[in-house]
């Protein structure tokens, strides 16, 4: 049985698959956990069920990003993650001659 207390974003270890998990959601008014495992996969436990869930805690695994794709971020640009294109590039004006590979006759 588990005696944790879910905590959104705590990583935890099913103790008989062995899979790792972080809660990404806790819903109180329908008595429900979303987890996320490593692969990026989506489950979801009423609180009932969770209770007979046999875990354990977990670190964040090293490589917790891989199932999302996610690149690492230079910590000392904090906003190279969020402009991945040239925004000020005079090169995004330019509008194309066609759109979607229509002509206009």
């Amino acid at each position: 049985m588990s005696q944790f207390v879910p905590k959104l974003g705590r990583w935890y270890q099913d103790k008989e698959s062995g899979q790792l998990f972080e809660i990404v959601s806790l819903d109180t008014d329908e008595a429900n956990v979303q987890v996320q495992y490593l692969d990026g996969e989506l489950a979801d436990f009423e609180f009932d069920v969770w209770a007979e869930l046999k875990l354990r805690t977990a670190a964040a695994p090293e490589d917790w990003r891989t199932a999302f794709e996610l690149d690492d971020v230079d910590e000392s640009d904090p906003d190279a993650a969020m402009h991945p294109l040239q925004w000020a590039s005079p090169l995004s004006d330019i509008e194309p001659d066609t759109i979607l590979a229509l002509e206009e006759f």
